[in-house]
């Protein structure tokens, strides 16, 4: 318990349970968009796909994490032709 004490005084806290299952969930909309797109020859959900898996490196805020992905998914959901 001390070493997480010792790591919150450098600035450092663990991801709260909806961040990470938010990550996970848009990680996996994300590779299946990617396959998808690739499979097809659809840049447009290829990228959305690629996007989808590296945004949450770069977001930090939960809120903005669901957000972003919720959009990117209704991207996904309207760009994917059976």
């Amino acid at each position: 318990m001390n070493e997480l004490k010792a790591l919150e005084s450098l600035g450092l806290t663990l991801p709260s349970p909806a961040y990470l299952a938010g990550a996970l969930l848009f990680g996996l909309v994300g590779y299946i968009a990617y396959r998808r797109g690739r499979k097809n020859t659809q840049p447009v959900l290829t990228w959305t796909g690629v996007a989808l898996m590296v945004y949450p490196y770069a977001v930090s805020h939960t809120g903005l994490l669901w957000a972003v992905g919720a959009g990117l998914s209704a991207w996904v959901y309207t760009q994917w032709k059976p």
